[in-house]
């Protein structure tokens, strides 16, 4: 069994049943459990998420993406000052980059003063991080591969692909 096929399709819908897996691979349903369950054991699948558009929700939300400047440590590199930063509970994905600064780290909270405070009582002022700039996100329109808003016309126009 292709393992990258398998999760291909679970990226795409990970509420596949197992029986539609197993015929999309041509596998035994026994062979494709426990093959997510290897998976899921290495870490090669860290969780099964749903997309959800807050904004047609009354749940308060506001994202915000963080670039931080870090300084790299002796022997770590960037790695503890990462560690540091990404176990706080406000942190929901955090990447190390090439560029003009060292990451970037979302944050959701309930109000932009939330993620506010954040920023300024806890990240900015750990040692390592030299600087954080705020950027809140206004409107998604597209998140993990999903369209989330109608065009105007009431459609999603996409260009058709043939082979």
């Amino acid at each position: 069994m292709e393992d990258k096929l398998l999760l291909s399709l679970l990226q795409r819908n990970a509420r596949m049943k197992i029986t539609d897996l197993a015929a999309a691979l041509d596998e035994t349903e026994d062979d494709v459990i426990e093959k997510l369950s290897g998976l899921e054991r290495q870490k090669v699948i860290c969780g099964y998420h749903t997309i959800i558009n807050w904004d047609l929700t009354n749940t308060e939300m506001v994202t915000a993406l963080i670039q931080i400047n870090a300084s790299p440590e002796r022997e770590y590199g960037y790695d503890r000052i990462a560690s540091r930063i990404y176990k706080y509970d406000e942190i929901d994905t955090m990447y190390l980059l090439s560029g003009s600064f060292e990451f970037v780290a979302i944050v959701k909270g309930k109000t932009m003063q939330e993620v506010a405070h954040f920023v300024a009582s806890k990240l900015a002022c750990l040692d390592g991080v030299s600087g954080t700039s705020t950027y809140f996100v206004l409107k998604q329109y597209k998140n993990d591969g999903v369209i989330l808003i109608e065009d105007e016309d009431g459609q999603n126009d996409r260009l058709v692909v043939t082979p």
